[in-house]
């Protein structure tokens, strides 16, 4: 989300689209794939002025502020780990897919992104979509070579093939369940994630709006694959939406929320979603796990993604996305999430 004559014309538009066709300079067209420098800032206090830790179950680790002087840089609205905690693929809200690595010091801390680059989204013929409501990718799942993307204002979950060096246009269109009609135009679906794999939806994809709200004021949300598909909800808990999810290896659902108003700006918050709340016409709720205000460092925090470390640790990855604003700012930060 941003924080923001008939019969001629279609007699025309045949013709260009069979010219498309049949045309080796349309069949060849392709984005170029920009590589970028990023400059990353080490952020090393997540509370600002304070050397605390511990954040109820969520350890700070370290975090990343990052700049580039490409204009396209910016908008990261979603993203995961192609490697766990290094190669990451991600998606722009400005209809930009991106790739690179955390890299990471002796102390296991981020230290920098490394080999970033981004690629502006396609349309059959290979030529970039420039108008920003047909792109507006807000939700990642990546699986077997396959990105499922959910895009609002149009609203669709399509899946693509990964190919760093040249991302086509989509081959596949998902039913997302969800009544069109319920969903917001800039309150789609944000989260999407696979199910645990060896869980009651076995590794099934799970779309969740943004704030599409049911009679009752809860969030809709679907199982879209597996064995259990069907429509359920989100308890709404205060005044927070989300923006992002991953399931954890115990088969819960931890939410990335975010609220935001003019008088005291923006906050994130960390939601478990209890994993057996998550079925077809339940309302799935869970506990809050950690709440943070302008007084620690974030920004617009909207994507997330959960991995393990080479010693064990269960990590949270977080991102900011900047809406391409000079007050605003793009952030990677890092947790570890203790079970005990």
């Amino acid at each position: 989300m941003t924080f923001s004559g008939g019969g001629i014309r279609r007699t025309v538009f045949a013709c260009v689209l069979a010219c498309a066709v049949a045309s080796p300079a349309f069949a060849e067209a392709r984005a170029p794939v920009e590589a970028i420098e990023v400059s990353a800032r080490p952020i090393t206090e997540f509370q600002v002025g304070h050397d605390q830790k511990l954040f109820g179950p969520l350890e700070f680790v370290g975090g990343l502020e990052m700049t580039a002087s490409s204009r396209d840089f910016g908008a990261l609205s979603a993203f995961r780990f192609l490697k766990p905690g290094g190669d990451f693929i991600g998606v722009a809200d400005t209809g930009f897919w991106f790739f690179g690595t955390i890299t990471h010091d002796a102390d296991k801390r981020p230290s920098g992104v490394a080999n970033f680059r981004m690629q502006q989204m396609v349309d059959a013929s290979g030529r970039p979509i420039k108008e920003k409501w047909e792109v507006d990718a807000e939700g990642l799942a990546v699986k077997d070579g396959i990105a499922t993307v959910g895009f609002e204002r149009e609203q669709r979950v399509v899946q693509f093939k990964i190919d760093s060096d040249n991302i086509k246009a989509p081959f596949k269109t998902l039913d997302y369940l969800v009544p069109a009609r319920e969903l917001r135009q800039n309150r789609g679906f944000e989260t999407v994630t696979h199910a645990n794999p060896h869980g009651q939806h076995e590794g099934g994809l799970v779309v969740v709006s943004e704030k599409s709200l049911d009679k009752a004021g809860n969030i809709y949300a679907a199982i879209i694959e597996g064995p259990r598909k069907g429509v359920f909800t989100v308890k709404r808990n205060g005044d927070f939406d989300i923006t992002d999810g991953a399931f954890l290896p115990d088969g819960d659902l931890l939410l990335l929320e975010r609220s935001f108003s003019m008088a005291r700006g923006v906050k994130m918050r960390l939601r478990r979603i209890y994993g057996e709340s998550i079925e077809k016409g339940a309302v799935a709720d869970g506990p809050v796990l950690m709440e943070a205000d302008m007084g620690y460092q974030i920004d617009n925090m909207e994507g997330l993604d959960v991995w393990t470390r080479d010693d064990g640790a269960l990590m949270v990855s977080l991102v900011s996305d900047d809406n391409h604003s000079i007050l605003q700012r793009n952030l990677y930060l890092e947790f570890i999430l203790h079970q005990d």
